[in-house]
């Protein structure tokens, strides 16, 4: 599996038809349409492309590359646009918004230091989870990782300790728009089976995934919860089948993982 991460099935769909009412802005919606079309396997479009890839006219994708142009957030050098540094802001934004990354950072890195495996944090979006944190040790994946990677939630752990967080109404429905399909021969994809596992999950407030992503991939999750006790963040532990058992992790290492990550919930919860 070598594809980046970045390239999420659902990046570069095509626009949503206009929403009815006067809450919803086309034309900003088709400039952040315009942002998302690019990624690790189109870095550089030209205008066309660009059109193509999102289902807008050339007149229409040439308006938006010249005012994200204009400022600052794409370039073009030689008909072929790409996106500039300034896009960074973006998600920065984000992460500067929330106390939960800064108080988290420092604890999962003395948690990697300890068990001397790959510590990451993740936000659920719809039927993915999204990394804000990420703290590596060695190369554990055959794709690359990174804060704003997005990978499958129904057979990542931390997508299931956050689907087990959902009311089954929500559940269905992400499975039922978001078709399982299998990433490796291990992989769950049998609606009734994942359900069942989420079940498991919320009881013992603990999730771990034995190589349904990849091959050779062993996670384990926990939640991160605010002062009301909701999970709005996951925080897992990963590593290579062959060095870390599943039943290594599950008797060794998830008491470590629970107590950073209810270090981390506590410093959250009595933040100003």
């Amino acid at each position: 599996m070598n594809a980046s991460l970045h390239d999420a099935p659902t990046a570069n769909a095509a626009i949503t038809p206009p929403r009815p009412g006067d809450t919803y802005v086309q034309s900003f919606a088709r400039g952040l349409q315009v942002i998302r079309s690019f990624s690790a396997h189109a870095p550089q479009q030209t205008l066309s492309e660009v059109a193509q890839r999102t289902g807008l006219t050339r007149a229409g994708a040439r308006r938006i590359l010249l005012t994200l142009e204009g400022l600052g957030y794409v370039r073009c050098n030689s008909r072929q646009f790409s996106l500039a540094p300034r896009i960074l802001d973006l998600g920065f934004a984000y992460l500067s918004s929330l106390p939960l990354w800064n108080l988290a950072e420092p604890v999962m890195e003395r948690l990697v230091e300890d068990v001397k495996e790959s510590c990451s944090a993740a936000v659920l979006d719809g039927p993915e989870v999204v990394y804000v944190l990420r703290v590596p040790t060695h190369k554990i994946m055959s794709i690359n990782l990174g804060i704003g990677s997005r990978l499958p939630a129904y057979c990542t752990s931390m997508g299931r300790v956050l689907l087990a967080e959902l009311d089954e109404h929500a559940v269905d429905s992400l499975l039922r728009d978001n078709p399982p399909a299998p990433r490796t021969p291990r992989t769950l994809t049998d609606v009734a089976a994942i359900k069942a596992q989420l079940v498991t999950v919320r009881r013992q407030g603990w999730c771990l995934v034995d190589q349904e992503l990849e091959e050779g991939l062993v996670s384990l999750s926990v939640p991160i919860r605010d002062r009301s006790g909701r999970a709005i963040a996951a925080m897992n532990i990963s590593g290579q089948v062959n060095r870390t058992s599943p039943a290594f992790m599950a008797e060794r290492l998830l008491p470590k993982l629970q107590k950073a990550a209810a270090e981390i919930s506590r410093m959250l919860q009595h933040k100003p």
